[in-house]
């Protein structure tokens, strides 16, 4: 059950900072789109998102994006930011976070993934050994496929034991 609980929980991005990331001996970063980065099928990221990817950038902290999402998505986004992608990342399976990890030359467990949803990003980044942020959603979805999932990912996070749940870093409280 503790591979669906993050390593620390954030509101934005942009709250996870470059001397955390250094602190758990993350070298690099696996970033998800959709409602990480921006809200569903936007092509603008979010407010604060360049600065955030800058201030990682100059504290060397290598980037990649991984989505389940098809290239004609993924690409035009990813370039706006000058970042790397891979696309179609089949995620919670261990195969994108491995290719993300070759693409960065970076071990697993020197990486950390940053996504909104447990079943995806944080399932597969605990099980390839990566550190984990679970941020919040940037707008809620409103189709039911989502909603559900997010009622189960509730759940989850309920049933963390006490224990595990002290150890979760709660970021947006401005807590390192």
């Amino acid at each position: 059950m503790k591979n669906f609980y993050p390593h620390a929980i954030a509101q934005r991005v942009y709250q996870i900072t470059p001397q955390l990331l250094k602190s758990w001996g993350v070298q690099g970063l696996i970033l998800d789109i959709d409602n990480t980065l921006t809200t569903h099928d936007n092509p603008v990221p979010d407010a604060g998102v360049a600065a955030w990817l800058e201030q990682n950038r100059r504290e060397g902290i290598k980037m990649i994006v991984l989505s389940n999402n098809k290239p004609y998505r993924v690409k035009p986004f990813a370039e706006i930011l000058g970042l790397d992608f891979i696309a179609d990342g089949a995620k919670p399976l261990k195969k994108g976070y491995r290719q993300c990890a070759r693409e960065l030359g970076i071990s697993c467990e020197n990486l950390c993934i940053v996504g909104d949803q447990i079943f995806t990003d944080i399932w597969g980044g605990r099980r390839c050994g990566c550190k984990t942020v679970l941020v919040q959603p940037i707008k809620q979805e409103t189709m039911l496929f989502f909603r559900l999932k997010r009622r189960l990912e509730g759940l989850v996070m309920r049933l963390c034991p006490a224990k595990t749940a002290q150890k979760i870093l709660h970021l947006e409280r401005g807590e390192q």
